[in-house]
This record gives structure tokens, sequence and C-alpha cells, in this order.
């Protein structure tokens, strides 16, 4: 029993709070471990997709990207791809690493985009870590309407 962490710390009145709960105190680890260069939470990277009446628009969280990292591409059956990569920090050995967060590799993600979409036009731009595609729409055309005259 003793390798598994109590959630109440043997006292009555503390209460379990799952924000600084450190599952893994007390357990030792080779470092190498905590040090992972294949961090897959940056795979995946979160996109807002909403639609207005001119445009559909994107917007990508990047922090700590610079544009010329991130590339925005159209291919030719209306695929919008957005892709990138975040290096891994240089590890120094006289360094001593306790918590690793931030994410790190590469992302690619895709969407199709609707018939209405003017691929031609796509504009992109990159602000505060924010990247914002801009894909205009065309103008959907109102079917013509003719009223028959019912007889009888």
């Amino acid at each position: 029993m003793a390798m598994i962490p109590s959630f109440f710390d043997n006292r009555r009145g503390t209460i379990f709070d799952p924000f600084t709960w450190e599952p893994f105190k007390g357990f030792s680890f080779p470092s190498s471990s905590l040090v992972s260069h294949d961090n897959s939470a940056f795979v995946k990277t979160r996109i807002d997709w909403k639609e207005t009446p001119e445009a559909h628009v994107f917007k990508a969280d990047l922090p700590g990207l610079k544009k010329e990292e991130v590339k925005v591409e159209i291919e030719d059956d209306r695929v919008l791809q957005i892709s990138g990569e975040r290096n891994v920090e240089k590890e120094d050995k006289n360094d001593t690493w306790h918590r690793i967060e931030r994410s790190s590799g590469k992302f690619v993600r895709r969407f199709r985009l609707p018939e209405n979409a003017k691929v031609d036009q796509v504009k992109a731009s990159m602000e505060n870590g924010v990247l914002t595609v801009t894909v205009p729409k065309e103008e959907v055309k109102k079917p013509d309407v003719k009223a028959i005259e019912i007889s009888g």
C-alpha cells in the first residue's frame, strides 16, 4: 500500500485538490524519462472554423511559433492544410528539469472546404501567436422561383 498515494493525506478534513495533486510525488524516475523528444500534444493543435456570410474563417492558437514556421496550403480538391513544427529546446547536461509541459513536434491539420469556397483568394495572417486563415465565399445565387398557376 505504500506505493499508492493517499488522496486524503490520512488526515480528517483534508480535501483532495486535483489541481495541486502530484500523482507521482515520491516516485523516482530516471531523469531521461522526464524529457520527451516526441511530445505529441502539439500534434493536437486546436483550430476553430466559423462561417460568416462572406467567408470561412479558421483560427489556430500557435504560441511561440513564427509565421516562417507555419505553412498554409490549398490542395487540388479544395483541401486546406495547416502545418508546422516547434523544435525541442536544447538540453544542457547541467540543467535539472522539474516539469516539461510545453509541447513540441510537428502538426498537420486538414479541412475539406465546401463548394462555395474561393480557393484562389485565401488570405492568412499571424498575430500574437494566433494564425487566421480567411477563405472567401462565392455568392450563392438564389434560384429563380416562378409561380405556377393551378388550373381546375
